[in-house]
């Protein structure tokens, strides 16, 4: 960030916070038609369970979206389109940013991203200077994993499906400090979580550091009770950083449901957010324990904003940030889940009646949302994927892990029954007739 952003007096924060929405009769269409949608969805009753198959509202939904309907996207756990309306704004902020950004995106509209933050704060129940606003779940679990002091010796704890990077960041420190990464494997499915705390607990030595947990795995969609497993480490005095990458505004759940102190996530996954944005969760009175991993002056050691201190960045992304949690808002979370769930269902339940086919994914309550992993015996993961996407336009991500193979499914709540129903057929040709073209 450029140094003249730094000072700011109240009149020109304030003045600051209204000056992107002043832009004349779009920005008021903008909002406008922001409103009509959430009047429209506010006018089906019924409980989430209900309208989880009511499509005449889940259209309205998809019409929010301006994905291209020639292939059937079931990614959505890697990256996800962003409505129609947090396009605009994404659009709006940057095109007034390029107006004059060493005034306008540095003087106007840096200042707003304290209103995304306050409402990120909301969104999760915590409070507002606990909130960093950051690019992806890598950067801000980067952050916690780079940021605590270890010495030669102390011991990381994880399991073996916690995510990739994450693990590499550790292996990396182990590398450069000689700290000793431990890992461990644990059931897929998990449909017990008291063994899974064991898990964790029998690992426990008198040389262990750091934890970390990922709320949802993302090869499987497997939840893990963090907050058993942050309550289990609290009793040895152990950190405890939690991965919610792919949990966070995929269902239901604030910070009082985990009582963790350190919590990271990405936002253009579940929450539709523009790509390239994130949020780090820290306990207020653990922000001056923990180091940035790029440099913030002394005075800024308890301030939240030291773990955003990354230079010059793309300020019209994390505004739109507040458009996502308005789409988000207007549909409601439990209503967003018993949707995801209900579509999961549709495919899994339908399959999982052949012989062949292996889900490596609860379909019990609370133990999955959206995403699942399934695979046909005798079929390669890799194969299975390239034949559905070449034949069938068909994406999903093949999982080779010592833990399960198989596709990883992830539709979204734009996702119709249509396309649903064209994976299940897609896969049930597979087993009548193999992979022939």
């Amino acid at each position: 960030m450029d140094p003249e952003v730094m000072p700011m007096k109240r009149r020109t924060f304030m003045g600051a916070l209204g000056a992107p929405f002043a832009l004349g009769p779009m920005a008021i269409a903008l909002r406008s038609n922001a409103a009509s949608f959430a009047s429209e969805l506010g006018r089906h009753a019924g409980t989430p369970d209900e309208l989880a198959g009511d499509e005449d509202y889940w259209s309205q939904v998809q019409a929010a979206f301006s994905v291209d309907r020639s292939m059937v996207m079931f990614n959505n756990g890697g990256v996800s389109p962003a409505p129609i309306a947090v396009q605009q704004a994404l659009a709006r902020h940057l095109d007034f940013a390029n107006e004059g950004p060493s005034y306008k995106m540095w003087r106007v509209l840096e200042p707003q991203k304290e209103v995304v933050r306050q409402r990120l704060a909301r969104h999760f129940g915590v409070d507002t200077e606990e909130i960093a606003i950051t690019r992806n779940a890598s950067e801000g679990l980067q952050i916690c994993q780079q940021g605590f002091d270890l010495q030669r010796g102390d011991e990381v704890l994880c399991t073996d499906q916690d995510y990739p990077r994450m693990v590499t960041t550790f292996k990396q420190r182990e590398r450069r400090e000689g700290i000793v990464l431990v890992q461990f494997p644990i059931p897929v499915p998990a449909e017990d979580p008291a063994e899974i705390v064991r898990l964790y607990e029998e690992r426990v030595t008198a040389r262990t550091r750091l934890i970390l947990v990922s709320h949802m795995i993302n090869i499987t969609g497997q939840i893990l009770p963090v907050r058993e497993v942050v309550a289990m480490a609290r009793r040895y005095g152990i950190p405890v950083i939690v991965d919610g990458a792919h949990a966070f505004a995929h269902f239901a759940f604030d910070h009082a449901d985990l009582d963790c102190d350190y919590y990271a996530t990405s936002l253009h996954k579940w929450l539709f957010a523009p790509i390239g944005t994130g949020m780090l969760y820290v306990r207020r009175d653990k922000i001056a324990g923990l180091w940035p991993l790029m440099a913030a002056t002394e005075t800024q050691d308890t301030d939240i904003r030291k773990f955003e201190q990354i230079g010059t960045h793309p300020c019209p992304n994390f505004l739109a940030i507040a458009d996502a949690l308005t789409f988000n808002e207007a549909i409601g979370a439990e209503r967003k889940a018993a949707r995801l769930v209900y579509i999961r269902d549709r495919w899994a339940k339908r399959l999982v009646q052949h012989d062949r086919i292996r889900l490596n994914t609860s379909l019990k309550p609370g133990f999955a949302c959206g995403i699942a992993n399934v695979r046909i015996e005798g079929v390669e993961a890799p194969d299975l994927q390239q034949h559905l996407w070449q034949k069938h336009r068909i994406y999903t991500v093949a999982i080779g892990h010592e833990a399960c193979t198989g596709l990883r499914v992830s539709p979204s709540v734009y996702s119709t029954l249509d396309e649903v129903d064209r994976f299940s057929e897609a896969m049930e040709d597979v087993l009548r007739n193999g992979l022939a073209t």
